[in-house]
């Protein structure tokens, strides 16, 4: 027997988006099971229209096999991220703990390939399965397929509304290493006096440095980071630095670094710059923010006034982190 689903019309999007904007779907619907995503996709085939937002809720988590050293742990599309990285440091299963506190879906974590604080995605990935959107069959991509980059993957790219992903199967240690290169997180550990941190204190800390830089999505929307961190060759740079001596950078390759866009754009002017209700957020310059009730239009208006600002400046060009739905 086919699913019967709950296609709701109209139906207000504004609590399904972390930026917190108002919008509206024609139609919207939950899927739990990937049975039930085949139909909601042939509704939306039969309607023959744009317009059907998909709610992923698959739930659900099992091991796949363990050895020794590592535990490959699948994970459904709809289960929370940060409530996985809080479920595998309790258990012992590092790999994620540095990927504290970032909003969303285990399922959209590939596509953008998260990354935080010395960690990406791709570090722990092992492989993940989606519907292929136009023969309803389950695809499975290995590491290697998933053409992962900074703050990039194939599902951004070739593979974009083609497969819609259902579970990721990650590969964490059972006896992890902390990894603790930043600066921030390095003296937030040293104040606590600790010196031999395990991945508990890791999250804690990744969780409360956060939380210090950014504003909590329930109060202020916002999409974390607006912007990726441009890679700029290293001949641009060091034409730069002869006017702005204190530039910051992180070496790519011996040709390229990687400079801070939030850096950027504060150096521009435009930390804490307000218009209306779409804004610049004043503790950190990477995010922009809906104060209440900014349109998506206000907000990638002043998205783009920026883009544009830090080109002319500092000849670089920004790229949005987010995938626009427009």
């Amino acid at each position: 027997m086919a699913p019967v689903l709950n296609f709701q019309e109209d139906f207000e999007l504004i609590a399904y988006n972390s930026m917190g904007l108002a919008s509206q779907a024609k139609y919207f619907v939950s899927v739990v099971t990937i049975e039930e995503l085949k139909e909601a996709l042939s509704f939306a085939e039969t309607k023959d229209f744009e317009g059907l937002v998909i709610n992923m809720a698959l739930k659900g988590e099992s091991i796949v096999k363990e050895d020794e050293a590592h535990v490959y742990l699948k994970v459904n599309a709809g289960e929370n991220w940060h409530k996985l990285v809080l479920s595998c440091v309790e258990k012992g299963w590092g790999g994620i703990e540095n990927l504290s506190l970032i909003p969303g879906s285990v399922g959209a974590s590939p596509i953008q390939n998260i990354g935080a604080y010395g960690v990406e995605l791709k570090d722990v990935f092992d492989s993940l399965e989606a519907l292929d959107i136009s023969t309803r069959k389950i695809r499975t991509f290995s590491k290697g397929e998933c053409n992962f980059g900074y703050r990039n993957s194939i599902f951004k790219n070739e593979l974009k509304n083609k497969v819609v992903i259902t579970s990721v199967t990650f590969k964490l240690q059972k006896n992890a290493e902390p990894k603790v290169d930043y600066k921030a997180l390095v003296d937030l550990l040293e104040d606590k006096g600790i010196f031999s941190p395990t991945i508990k204190d890791v999250s804690e800390a990744v969780i409360e440095v956060r939380k210090s830089k950014l504003p909590d999505p329930a109060k202020i929307g916002n999409t974390g980071s607006f912007f990726k961190n441009p890679i700029i060759s290293i001949a641009l740079f060091e034409e730069l630095k002869k006017e702005y001596k204190n530039m910051p950078s992180y070496k790519v390759s011996n040709n390229f670094v990687k400079v801070p866009a939030g850096w950027l754009i504060e150096k521009a002017g435009w930390k804490g710059v307000r218009e209306g209700d779409a804004g610049v957020h004043a503790k950190q310059a990477l995010v922009l923010v809906n104060y209440g009730k900014a349109s998506g239009a206000q907000i990638w208006d002043l998205a783009m006034r920026i883009k544009a600002s830090i080109l002319k400046e500092f000849k670089i060009e920004l790229t949005p982190e987010v995938n626009i739905i427009s």
